[in-house]
């Protein structure tokens, strides 16, 4: 059972040093997931609803345009993300469904040979949480099966869609080739807790910055994305002056893959650039970091 933890680093934060000195530590998540969401042609009783705008069509309707706004991510949005990031001099992390990738096999390798990490992001977009630990488990191993013959590399940190279930991490650590699971919004920074009593790491992740707001009507302009991207940004660089923080950036290609967002996300990419003491990382290298420098006591 995993249990609740109220209280993490509270007052006494740990003297974290990122490499080079840096102030903070940027994780810039993109996250892959278009072909791999429910569809009547997969044999799904409905397809996705959740789209550009909301699905009129009921269930065992296909919704051609719904379809179409994740097709536009993996046919146009990853690429031109990519080449933001590759202007910017940034490597990240993709968030990849394993179907997602099977559909268009270029992606994955090519995210690794510009030096991005693919990590699992599920078998499917789907929700583990209605799943019983055994089809969990099998999902788990497609999914690393999958991603492994696509990418020539298996991956090593997990994330589910949603949210986890009660099982998801202790099958992420029986599974035996994990480093760390991404599946928390509680902290800033890393932290160990315990699995079968051994200590595990978690990268947490953050929703803060993330362009799912767009389709929520959160965000309207390009420009309400830096400043939000921003204002976090200077919050925690600031902080970082003497306790050094992580900050996560949440992409989706269906979404700020679209020109007029993606200016949004190339101006904020080019004002942390700029500062001293920024350290963009792949989710992978803040665990490696972590476990070499502060491994659990």
């Amino acid at each position: 059972m995993q249990e609740r933890d109220f209280v993490g680093y509270g007052a006494n934060l740990p003297q974290v040093r990122w490499p080079g000195g840096a102030r903070i530590a940027v994780s810039v998540v993109v996250n892959y997931e278009e072909g791999s969401e429910y569809s009547i042609l997969d044999g799904d009783p409905s397809g996705e609803t959740s789209g550009e705008s909301p699905s009129p069509l009921g269930p065992g309707e296909r919704d051609l345009a719904n379809e179409s706004f994740f097709e536009y991510g993996s046919r146009v949005g990853v690429w031109r993300i990519m080449d933001i990031l590759d202007r910017n001099n940034v490597k990240g992390t993709f968030y990849a469904c394993a179907l997602a990738l099977e559909r268009n096999p270029e992606v994955g390798p090519e995210a690794i040979r510009r030096g991005h990490e693919v990590m699992g992001h599920g078998n499917r977009w789907e929700e583990y949480y209605k799943m019983d630990r055994n089809s969990e488990r099998e999902a788990i191993k497609q999914a690393v099966e999958s991603i492994t013959r696509i990418c020539g590399q298996r991956p090593l940190g997990w994330y589910t869609r949603y949210g986890p279930s009660v099982n998801t991490r202790e099958l992420v650590v029986e599974e035996g080739g994990f480093e760390y699971d991404c599946n928390s919004y509680n902290d800033d920074l890393p932290y160990y807790t315990q699995v079968h009593g051994k200590p595990w790491l978690v990268v947490p992740y953050s929703l803060e910055v993330n362009d799912y707001k767009y389709w929520r009507g959160d965000l309207l302009t390009p420009e309400h994305f830096f400043q939000v991207a921003k204002a976090s940004f200077d919050t925690l660089y600031e902080e970082g002056a003497t306790h050094p923080r992580m900050m996560s950036v949440g992409l989706h290609c269906r979404i700020i893959g679209k020109p007029g967002r993606a200016a949004g996300l190339d101006q904020f990419l080019k004002y942390a650039s700029e500062k001293e003491g920024v350290w963009f990382a792949s989710r992978l290298d803040i665990a490696r970091w972590w476990k070499e420098n502060y491994p659990p006591s």
